[in-house]
């Protein structure tokens, strides 16, 4: 198909008015900064770090941990009081099913790497995962020394425990299996919670339990990668337009530093649409697999300038105090 030059230059100017559209409809350029500090979310609370090299599903993390600079172990109460007195806005802890129905704050699959017992929640009741010693496994040099062990006695709280604790804490709680069941029992539970506390907990892990809870449980917070993927893949086809897809609504999503710049108007324009939307936005260090966070100073220097959004972070008690800063 020919066409005259008329024709031709009127499809040029349309692609030029187009280009111009999404440029405009997106930069940052002209856009006006917030002003809001970044919204910290503490993993585990405060808790050891460890080497992320060759990290694999069933690494025990516990046996590779830095030289400890901080007394705290994950997923206890001590460790979340220091996130927030350190300055964090939301804690992150992991929640597995007891033999009597309940939910531990533990993160493993299994006991016998941190602690001086064998076996999974499941095969012990509440109390008597009070009696074990989660802080026996860890170890900075080898096993040559293990700085924690017989100092995590009693230190594994139930959820419960925990919410109840901080009554007014912000919480992103995780839950570590795959199995619609906890999903349930999880949205039996939260269901009980007055509305205003159930504002300040947001839910993420497998799409079955989390599309569970959701479906028991509409009003709560959650994220998955089913529900990332439904909010992401139709904003990437659209997103240019302005238009943000009914499943990024009231919703929270942990975006990997690797893949955010590829986000239409990211990070301003991107930020303000889905805090119009009513949803978190969580910057995680690196692709995304394995939760890494930015731990140090020079890790905050790869976010973008006058960063507004959420923050990811294994050392809150490094993080929070350059932020803090310039809020005075």
């Amino acid at each position: 198909m020919k066409f005259n030059k008329k024709t031709k230059s009127r499809i040029v100017i349309c692609f030029v008015l187009l280009f111009l559209f999404v440029y405009l409809n997106n930069t940052n350029l002209f856009g006006k900064k917030s002003g809001d500090a970044p919204f910290l979310l503490a993993h585990r609370g405060l808790a050891q770090t460890f080497s992320m090299e060759g990290i694999e599903g069933d690494t025990c993390t516990a046996e590779r941990i830095h030289e400890p600079e901080h007394p705290y172990l994950e997923n206890t109460i001590p460790s979340m009081e220091a996130a927030f007195k350190a300055g964090a806005d939301m804690v992150e802890f992991d929640i597995k099913p007891t033999k009597d129905g309940q939910f531990a704050v533990f993160h493993d699959w299994t006991l016998e790497c941190r602690t001086n017992v064998e076996g999974t929640t499941k095969d012990y009741t509440m109390e008597e995962l009070k009696k074990i010693d989660i802080g026996y496994g860890y170890t900075a040099d080898n096993g040559r020394t293990y700085p924690f062990r017989g100092k995590g006695v009693g230190l594994m709280p139930s959820m419960d425990e925990v919410l109840t604790h901080f009554p007014e804490g912000s919480f992103l709680i995780h839950i570590k299996s795959d199995d619609p069941g906890e999903g349930v029992q999880l949205a039996q539970y939260l269901s009980k919670l007055p509305e205003k506390r159930l504002s300040q907990l947001t839910v993420y892990g497998g799409d079955k339990p989390i599309a569970a809870l959701k479906e028991n449980l509409p009003g709560v917070r959650v994220m998955s990668k089913e529900t990332l993927k439904s909010c992401l893949l139709p904003y990437i086809a659209a997103g240019w337009t302005g238009y943000v897809p009914s499943a990024c609504k009231q919703t929270q999503l942990h975006i990997p530093e690797t893949y955010a710049p590829w986000l239409w108007g990211w990070p301003d324009k991107f930020l303000n649409r889905m805090k119009n939307a009513d949803t978190r936005v969580i910057l995680v260090a690196g692709n995304g697999r394995w939760s890494e966070g930015f731990d140090k100073v020079e890790d905050t220097k790869r976010l973008p300038s006058n960063y507004t959004g959420g923050i990811w972070t294994n050392r809150i008690d490094r993080i929070a105090p350059l932020y803090h800063k310039k809020q005075e």
